[in-house]
């Protein structure tokens, strides 16, 4: 206990653990690099979700043999990124065993029904994203991607490089 007083406690020790497990994370950050909480892949996405969850358990913890286990643990998993990262950089294999390939849900202003429907989203979705992205008309949107982190990515416009849509999966028809 920092105070006798349990409720004065609670806000002492809330304020304390909840600093030190913010200011592990950027410490940790800070060793490994900004992509630690970038969305570029799937496995970044859990990585972040849990970094929360983890420092939301710090911050609650009744005792320091939890906060030790618990900054154990957010140091075990940023290492696991830096290492399945580093691996992915070298082996496409195991990049492509561990990551989704992006799918194309539109190309050249049609409406690619099966990839709406293999990846579950619907034209209202897809609607959506279109006008966030400006796109005025269905006939100048080159290609439409469901990236590896969920995002979508809208271009239009008069072409699109190719070397843009590498990697990307295509229609299956």
């Amino acid at each position: 206990m920092i105070f006798d007083h349990a409720l004065a406690d609670a806000i002492a020790r809330g304020l304390v653990l909840s600093a030190l497990g913010l200011g592990w994370i950027l410490l940790l950050v800070r060793i490994v690099g900004l992509r630690s909480f970038s969305k570029m892949t799937n496995f970044d996405f859990v990585m972040t979700v849990a970094m929360g969850s983890l420092l939301a358990g710090a911050a609650q913890t009744g005792r320091w043999v939890d906060l030790v286990q618990t900054l154990t643990a957010m140091a075990a998993l940023f290492a696991i990124q830096f290492s399945v990262a580093h691996i992915r950089q070298r082996s496409d294999r195991l990049d492509a065993a561990l990551q989704n390939a992006p799918v194309l849900l539109m190309r050249d202003g049609e409406i690619l029904h099966a990839a709406l429907r293999r990846t579950r989203v619907t034209e209202s979705d897809l609607m959506a994203k279109l006008r966030e992205a400006n796109a005025l008309q269905m006939s100048s949107v080159r290609a439409v991607v469901l990236e590896t982190t969920g995002d979508v990515s809208v271009l239009h416009g008069d072409n699109v490089d190719q070397t843009l849509l590498r990697g990307v999966e295509r229609d299956r028809r």
